[in-house]
């Protein structure tokens, strides 16, 4: 990496990090969105990334820069986030369908594995995540796990739900993989537009298999959706994508655990549900786990010999 590059991507950490900030604000507003929204959980994932799509569509085409943004997608990029696209699907497809089957807290610890599995992903591809960053991640899902107790059930159903939880943590890490990949020559715009538009079809067909209602929903259910798609997904997960070019998915994906403890209490604030003694101490746990990440990344940054492609993944 030439000088200029190295300078100019330290000079954008901060504005990264302030918009991850952002990002995780918004992401954390979902889970209290979605149980104060009189709809199915399937039918809720569709419209968040079914209005994204629509929000999006005028800003890609009436733009000449995002249309040829949008044109000078290569094959590569086209496929990998056509693949992203049906990641983040299958991890909505899995996941929200697992919170009737198992616990809430078995749910929410298993699918916040992705920051390990997103470790594991980089490994396979050649990248090798300093032991710091291991030890960053491990201390702040701990704290996720504190928040959220264990509580695994032995029944074939809750079983089920658990594995389901589990493998929404899988492709929630394959979705920020391949987001970091596309990154490198992809606009956030048009990234997005892919990625979403894919998102969006795939859980139409889920629905429309399941039965799940998309709709005949009250004025008060639309506005939560619209919000929903405003918060989470415009601000949350399109500011993710946005911000994982420079931070790298070990730090974004560590950094999504805040979620857990961000709409933990933002139901206290907004439903009146008083959160659990053990929330605040949990969120100082992940706050330092992410801080050792972003210090390995910093670390590895600074370091001579690190290769190039496993700074910028």
């Amino acid at each position: 990496m030439s000088a200029p590059v190295a300078a100019a991507g330290h000079a954008a950490v901060p504005l990264d990090v302030l918009l991850l900030a952002v990002a995780i604000a918004g992401v954390s507003l979902s889970a209290p969105l979605i149980a104060a929204t009189a709809a199915p959980a399937l039918a809720i994932a569709f419209w968040r990334n079914a209005m994204a799509v629509g929000a999006l569509t005028p800003l890609v085409l009436l733009r000449p820069r995002h249309r040829a943004e949008l044109a000078a997608m290569g094959r590569k990029a086209l496929l990998l986030s056509t693949a992203a696209g049906a990641l983040l699907a299958l991890h909505f497809g899995v996941w929200l369908p697992s919170l009737h089957m198992t616990s809430v807290a078995s749910s929410t610890a298993l699918v916040t594995t992705t920051p390990i599995w997103t470790a594991l992903l980089l490994r396979l591809l050649g990248h090798r995540p300093p032991a710091l960053a291991w030890a960053g991640m491990a201390v702040a899902f701990l704290g996720v796990v504190i928040l959220t107790g264990v509580d695994l059930s032995l029944s074939p159903r809750a079983l089920a739900g658990d594995a389901l939880a589990l493998a929404g943590g899988v492709a929630g890490a394959g979705y920020v993989v391949l987001g970091a990949q596309v990154r490198r020559t992809v606009s956030t715009t048009a990234y997005t537009f892919v990625c979403y538009t894919v998102t969006a079809v795939l859980l139409l067909g889920t629905c429309l298999l399941s039965g799940a209602s998309l709709g005949g929903y009250d004025g008060q259910t639309w506005a939560k959706l619209a919000l929903l798609t405003l918060t989470a997904q415009l601000l949350g997960h399109s500011l993710i994508n946005r911000v994982v070019k420079g931070l790298g998915p070990s730090v974004t994906s560590t950094a999504i655990l805040l979620e857990t403890p961000g709409a933990a209490l933002i139901a206290a604030l907004w439903l009146g549900q008083t959160p659990p003694p053990v929330a605040y101490p949990a969120l100082l746990v992940i706050l330092a786990g992410l801080a050792l990440v972003i210090l390995a990344d910093r670390l590895g940054r600074r370091s001579p010999t690190t290769p190039t492609a496993t700074r910028s993944a």
